[in-house]
């Protein structure tokens, strides 16, 4: 029997590190958190010392049952949760469970931290144990009960003044006002012309353009030629004249490679790089660092990835430097490692930068035992971390000034004449610039060249960008919301709640989303303050080293919050969802408002309910009318529900029909016939499930008794019963990795049967 017990978080973690312990450890996971607070209100109790009531999370009582079991017959316990503030605060929660039981009498429960899942790593941690760090701890147990404080009185209130189901969060509602910032900023942008003018020339075969930058020895700003005439103009004066070569700027430039990957810069680069979401990167780094079998055995590939440090070991450093020495000539390996600094103000807990756990496993070899996605994300850590110890890139650069009668036109060009890191790895950025990498020809200062062509073109400024996936990672980390750890689930939060959707992978704030942040920014803008909330993220990582105690801090935020929260109250529904417009009803004369409903904004008149004017915000009173004065009527068919007229009504998501009698009936259908499968409903067993659009575009496919019957799945149904459970359906699933498999829509069940291999196109049917 072991002697020794080491607990994890995750299973997989677990296989792999039961192979480098032995027969004398046994190897539980806990399979993540094991407590959280109660979810009803009090449960953080803000008169006591912010006492904290807890219960075991149902899903994982089997796991820690089967922890307490072995904990019972061992003699060692070592918790190895991960190594940051949630996983001390695991591995404290699983002690408070166990003192609780009364299991540890006599027994000591150790940390063991690693930062990476390799054989001396883990060997050397188990040698190395400590007590667990209750300053950590602290700071979690601070960070939860702020976040439960301020969803637990935030959300209520916006139930009550703008819709259910809404919630705010201490870092959520930061972010979602960056994004609700932004489109402002473009929505008040106005659109600037203005030109540029340039010479085409050539000598030899080397052909070369040069932009006009001193116009009668004045330099040309942005809007110096807001017009085409004025352009025109400057052309006139400058026909005719010679092209004659005058300053040349020769200059050897160099570039530097980008750190290795931290939380944020992996996020950041694997959106732009691989098209990953951020939720999609941690997820597959996790499964990296957790370990795949690579053919010998279950190893971690990675280091462990929610960290702020661009630090690496000297081991390391070591290693990546052997391996340039071996397959880069000489000129590709610097004569001393490359260290780099922290931008970031704390970096989190001290651990490496994310890196390969060896060098020598290389991308290419480990291919084979990962999928698509864990080779495109390891492939990219690896080659971002060889880079980084590699020389600097060398470029020649060009700058050369040609007279033009008045005028002065500069040329400029770069040559790279050694790759360096380059070699390897570039880094992306969001929203660049081509840069001008055109290679000049040789010229001589006071020689003349040919005006092949005198142009001008024009331009219009541009509003700032929506933000990207990317771009908001890298702009809440520089304003200090939230921590790297924490940027994929605010994102996910974001989406899920509807506050945002995506428009080509750019974020667009829903109306739900603008009237949550407008409301938090008029009566709570402190909270939402992205100072404050920066001040409260640098004070949690005071807790965490032992600088602050968690109490006051929590003291100070509550006292201030529950007023605020307490004056808010009296605010009235309309205060919050109407906004007043200088515009007369065209119906009845009275103001009209734009109003928010179940399906977002719309203009409506303030007479209501004696006038019923509607219309949707962005169409004129024109179109309203136009759209009202002449319905359509179907022909042929009575509503249903009360006998009235169909009509083709416009709503927000499009043409729909409706019953004549709205609102006193309120029966609707979609305008075109959805596409009947044939299946019969496995549900209510008298309806077919038919074909849908989901309000962002996404197909599903729902029982057309609805809303009867609300039974609904994501994937192609086929009138098949499952073998192993007997549901009276199963699904067709696609993916790259498994091709195309019949499932069986109930989770629980799990049955699976690969039809068609990945790449395989399945013959059209009708279902």
């Amino acid at each position: 029997m072991p002697s020794s017990l080491l607990i994890v978080e995750s299973p997989s973690k677990a296989k792999t590190l039961k192979k480098y312990l032995g027969p004398d450890f046994e190897v539980l996971a806990s399979y993540g958190h094991v407590r959280d607070l109660v979810p009803k209100n009090g449960a953080v109790d803000p008169e006591k010392g912010f006492a904290m009531k807890y219960q075991l999370i149902p899903k994982n009582a089997k796991h820690v049952d089967a922890i307490a079991k072995a904990v019972d017959e061992a003699e060692n316990i070592y918790l190895a949760t991960d190594p940051d503030r949630e996983g001390e605060a695991i591995s404290w929660h699983l002690v408070q469970i166990l003192e609780g039981k009364k299991l540890l009498k006599g027994k000591r429960a150790q940390r063991v931290v690693f930062h990476e899942i390799t054989k001396n790593a883990v060997l050397d941690a188990i040698a190395h144990p400590r007590q667990i760090a209750q300053d950590m701890v602290d700071a979690q147990q601070a960070r939860r009960a702020l976040d439960y404080l301020v969803g637990f009185n935030l959300s209520p209130l916006l139930w009550k003044k703008i819709r259910r189901g809404l919630s705010a969060g201490r870092v959520q509602s930061p972010a979602l006002r960056l994004i609700c910032e932004r489109e402002n900023e473009i929505r008040a942008f106005t659109q600037q012309e203005y030109w540029s003018i340039h010479l085409d020339s050539h000598k030899g075969r080397t052909r070369f353009t040069a932009r006009l930058t001193t116009l009668a020895g004045r330099k040309l700003e942005q809007f110096d030629l807001p017009t085409e005439a004025e352009q025109a103009a400057v052309l006139a004066r400058l026909a005719n004249a010679p092209a004659v070569v005058g300053t040349i700027e020769k200059k050897k430039k160099t570039r530097s490679p980008a750190a290795p990957f931290t939380t944020s810069t992996l996020q950041q680069e694997a959106v732009r790089k691989l098209g990953m979401t951020t939720d999609r990167t941690m997820r597959t780094a996790q499964q990296l660092y957790e370990g795949v079998d690579v053919g010998q055995g279950t190893v971690g590939l990675i280091t462990y990835m929610r960290t702020d440090s661009v630090a690496l070991a000297n081991e390391a450093v070591g290693e990546i430097r052997d391996y340039i020495g071996q397959k880069f000539d000489a000129d590709f390996l610097p004569k001393n490692p490359v260290a780099f600094k922290n931008k970031s103000k704390n970096a989190q807990e001290a651990h490496e930068a994310i890196r390969p756990t060896s060098i020598l496993r290389t991308p290419e070899s480990v291919k084979p035992f990962l999928t698509a996605e864990q080779f495109k994300l390891y492939d990219m850590i690896w080659k971002r971390t060889l880079a980084c110890q590699m020389a600097p890139a060398k470029f020649d650069t060009t700058s050369v000034d040609i007279t033009v009668g008045e005028g002065v036109f500069r040329a400029t060009g770069q040559v790279l004449v050694f790759a360096g890191f380059l070699a390897v790895y570039e880094e992306d950025v969001d929203d660049a610039e081509d840069e001008d990498n055109a290679k000049l020809p040789a010229l001589e200062e006071g020689e003349s060249l040919p005006v092949d062509k005198l142009y001008g073109e024009q331009h219009f400024t541009q509003p700032p960008p929506r933000f990207s996936e990317a771009s908001l990672v890298k702009a809440l980390e520089e304003y200090g919301i939230g921590r790297p750890s924490t940027y994929a689930s605010i994102i996910s939060t974001l989406k899920d709640r509807e506050y945002v959707t995506l428009d080509k992978k750019r974020f667009v704030p829903t109306d739900t989303g603008e009237i949550v942040n407008k409301f938090l920014t008029e009566h709570f803008a402190q909270y939402v303050d992205y100072n404050f909330t920066a001040k409260l993220e640098n004070q949690l990582d005071e807790i965490a080293s032992g600088e602050r105690q968690w109490v006051p801090v929590m003291d100070t935020f509550w006292k201030g919050f529950k007023k605020q929260v307490t004056e808010k109250e009296g605010i009235s529904r309309a205060e919050v969802t109407t906004e007043s417009l200088d515009e007369a009803c065209p119906k009845c004369g009275k103001p009209l408002s734009i109003k928010f409903g179940k399906r977002g904004r719309f203009i409506a008149c303030t007479g209501y309910p004696d006038c019923d004017y509607t219309r949707n915000i962005g169409e004129t009173a024109e179109q309203a009318a136009e759209e009202a004065e002449a319905p359509t009527v179907i022909e042929g068919r009575v509503c249903p529900d009360c006998g009235g007229e169909l009509h083709i009504k416009k709503g927000r998501y499009g043409k729909f029909i409706g019953c004549a009698n709205y609102p006193k009936c309120k029966h609707i259908e979609p305008l075109e016939k959805p596409k009947d499968t044939g299946v019969v409903c496995p549900e209510c067993k008298t309806g077919h499930l038919i074909e849908r659009k989901s309000r962002y575009g996404k197909l599903f496919y729902s029982c057309n008794t609805y809303p009867k019957c609300k039974y609904a799945t994501w994937n192609p149904p086929i009138a098949e019963s499952c073998p192993k459970c007997g549901w009276p359906i199963l699904t067709l699933k696609t993916t790259k990795r498994r091709g195309t498999e019949k499932v069986c829509p109930q989770k629980e069940c799990g049955y699976s049967e690969v039809i068609a291999p990945p790449g395989t196109e399945l013959p059209a049917t009708d279902a």
